[in-house]
């Protein structure tokens, strides 16, 4: 049997529970136009997505592709044009502005690329202001807390040192104990470690997976692919799409307007256990992903006829250039044994 490991990268692909269940976070047919002089623009186009505790996810994607559109949709600073977000029990959007912000207060911590910390307010202030803001914590509890959040994310003995007066990293330090001020579920980091170095984007992200320890939720949009990988689950977004996560996964190499065109045109086909998969000799080109069980290669030549030469799980790719390119034509295929494989499917070059 030949060995064929499957190029998926994991962190694109839910896990077997992902989006079944009680999600924490629901995004349901989120659609996103901003009208100007010019005409409208579509900046989300019929995003369904959903989020759990504990997770660590990411969005990818390239400029102007929607990231921060889809983060401000959770966070309630944009508002959809049409489609639902929950988060808990609560539509964000059916909530009144100040109701939002009451609610935004209690649920969700924003860190933004530019740090956002008021510059006439020492550190320490600036993480007791939200604190202040939604009545959370007793008065006299407030500084204490202040000061234990700033200690956690490194900044101690510096709680009296306006922004200007410490480093790009450690403002960025000081917006994350900010965040964390009430105590949220849910953390929205915008490219948090847009402006800094590696050294510092490293110790932030170590930041980040402590709190994930902790049983929050945060969700990072970052264009920094080797930092995504790192996370529990990354969301692959183009042109206000996202990018189906099998695709993401198998064909890294592929530009993302092809893998926009993928996700649209992979047909499902479920393959009994044990059955052959039909019609591939009349295909001509095709690409198959495999999204859960197992799809044997067979060999078909008269001599090995029914040979296994690969298997493949889910999260693999096959194409009739790969069979090509090993000389292992002709072939079939057929789903493994032990049950049923599910594929996407396309006929055509790739």
């Amino acid at each position: 049997m030949i060995s064929l490991n499957g190029t998926s990268q994991p962190n694109y692909l839910p896990l077997p529970e992902r989006c079944s269940g009680e999600a924490l976070i629901e995004m349901a047919q989120i659609v996103k136009t901003f009208k100007n002089a010019a005409g409208e623009f579509t900046a989300l186009n019929n995003v369904t997505a959903c989020f759990y505790q504990g997770e660590f996810v990411s969005v990818v994607g390239k400029s102007g592709s929607g990231k921060s559109t889809l983060v401000n949709m959770i966070t309630g600073i944009d508002h959809p044009t049409s489609g639902t977000v929950r988060i808990g029990n609560a539509y964000v959007h059916d909530l009144s502005e100040s109701d939002m912000s009451i609610w935004r207060g209690k649920n969700l911590g924003i860190v933004f690329q530019f740090f956002q910390l008021l510059p006439t307010m020492s550190l320490l202030e600036n993480v007791m202001l939200p604190m202040y803001l939604s009545g959370e914590y007793a008065p006299a509890e407030r500084e204490a807390r202040a000061v234990s959040l700033l200690k956690l994310v490194g900044l101690e003995g510096l709680e009296d040192k306006l922004p200007a007066a410490v480093s790009g990293g450690q403002q960025q330090c000081a917006a994350i104990a900010r965040a964390l001020a009430n105590d949220p579920p849910i953390l929205i980091a915008d490219e948090p470690t847009g402006n800094l170095d590696s050294r510092t984007a490293e110790e932030i992200f170590g930041l980040f997976a402590g709190l994930i320890e902790q049983g929050k939720t945060i969700l990072m949009v970052t264009h920094d692919i080797s930092l995504s990988q790192r996370t529990t689950r990354t969301m692959l977004i183009s042109d206000g799409e996202l990018i189906n996560p099998f695709v993401a996964g198998a064909l890294p190499h592929l530009d993302h307007t092809k893998l926009l065109w993928l996700s649209h045109n992979l047909k499902a086909q479920h393959i009994p256990a044990g059955t052959i998969v039909p019609d591939l000799h009349g295909w001509g080109d095709w690409l198959i992903l495999v999204t859960s069980g197992h799809l044997e290669v067979l060999d078909d030549h008269r001599a090995q006829r029914g040979q296994i030469l690969m298997r493949l799980g889910a999260g693999s790719s096959l194409s009739s250039l790969d069979l090509q390119a090993a000389r292992i034509m002709p072939t079939r295929l057929r789903a493994g044994a032990e049950g049923p494989a599910e594929l996407l499917v396309v006929e055509g070059p790739v």
